[in-house]
């Protein structure tokens, strides 16, 4: 009997244990070699359909950055059943583990060139003059102040709540509740304007919203046109309208403390019915004078310290650059050498200091 129950015990032992000579399991297939471009495309290519996650994981394409490599096919596991299991696959491309490849070269910024015309501007209101003062004929009003210089007389035009049209018309939005008042002045620099008195802006009338931000078609809480007007010389255009040049002005306030103040957002030339957009460039006033003095450290690249500058970093506006420098610089790093803010694009200004100029 015990040699019986040693030998049923004994062949329940070869039933459990397989001997060395049982068949191996097949080798996994090899995935079939992925090329490098398709980690660059990525993006617009799924993943494969028997990825065991059915939310596979967010990959951010970022310029220069790759996904990982897709999982390999799965394959069903001899000894856990019927499930399918996925087997890493070697590394492929330049993916290691969960570190990203060093990403791709920035593009250096683009180079615009662009030769400087002269445009004469006969009428120039100073935005950093620009504010509002009490009127004392008429408490809670306030009246609008600020500096300019003529070379020409004409008129200035106070507005409130309005919006730039074609052909540097404008047009009011809120006539009935604050008049326009156009003010005629002669040539002189260094000017002072003040509104008349009882023509001001009373502003517990008006929502804080409505003075400080810009409104629904770019209605502005405040606008000044200052126009050098020909009319008085007799020239007026066919259509009845001025052959001058006017410079726009259009703001905000702001409030600081309980008090208004006024705060410039846009100036706009208009000279022979072109428009030009007013963009203060930091740097050039020391380049576009006609006296060049070479002990005038303020003109010369910031870089190589010989050349002058003649080159404006965008959007910051620092002219700080010759054109050499700038184009040598714009391959080793895209930041401006002055404020160290992101470059987009590099402006070329050529000045012509002849006296054709």
């Amino acid at each position: 009997m015990g040699n019986v129950g040693s030998n049923s015990s004994g062949r329940r032992r070869h039933r459990s244990n397989p001997t060395p000579g049982t068949q191996q399991p097949p080798p996994p297939p090899q995935p079939a070699e992925v090329s490098g471009n398709r980690y660059v495309f990525a993006a617009a290519t799924p993943y494969p359909s028997q990825y065991p996650n059915p939310n596979p994981p967010p990959y951010y394409h970022y310029p220069g950055y790759y996904p990982p490599p897709p999982a390999p096919t799965p394959y069903p596991h001899p000894f856990r059943g019927a499930g399918t299991y996925p087997v890493p696959g070697p590394p492929r491309g330049n993916w290691v583990g969960p570190h990203y490849p060093c990403g791709a070269a920035v593009h250096p910024p683009y180079v615009e060139h662009q030769k400087a015309v002269t445009i004469r501007n006969d009428v120039n209101v100073k935005k950093e003059s620009l504010r509002v003062e009490p009127d004392e004929e008429n408490p809670g009003r306030f009246l609008v102040a600020f500096t300019f210089d003529a070379t020409a007389p004409g008129s200035i035009t106070v507005m409130f709540f309005a919006k730039e049209d074609l052909d540097c018309n404008l047009m009011v939005t809120k006539e009935s509740l604050l008049k326009t008042v156009t003010v005629p002045f002669e040539q002189g620099l260094g000017q002072k304007f003040i509104q008349p008195a009882g023509t001001g802006i009373d502003f517990a009338v008006f929502d804080e919203t409505e003075l400080t931000k810009v409104g629904d078609d770019e209605v502005y809480p405040l606008v000044v046109k200052a126009e050098a007007c020909p009319l008085n010389q007799g020239e007026q255009e066919s259509d009845g309208s001025s052959a001058g040049n006017s410079q726009i002005t259009q703001a905000v306030f702001e409030k600081d403390k309980g008090l208004y103040q006024v705060r410039v957002l846009k100036q706009i030339l208009w000279v022979n019915r072109m428009r030009y957009e007013l963009q203060e460039i930091y740097g050039i006033g020391n380049t576009v004078d006609g006296d060049i003095d070479g002990n005038d450290s303020g003109k010369e690249c910031v870089i190589c310290l010989s050349e002058p500058r003649d080159t404006t970093v965008l959007p910051c506006r620092h002219m700080c650059m010759c054109s050499g420098c700038a184009k040598v610089l714009r391959f080793q790093t895209d930041r401006c050498p002055i404020c160290r803010q992101p470059v987009e694009r590099l402006l070329e200004i050529k000045v012509n200091n002849g006296p054709d100029g």
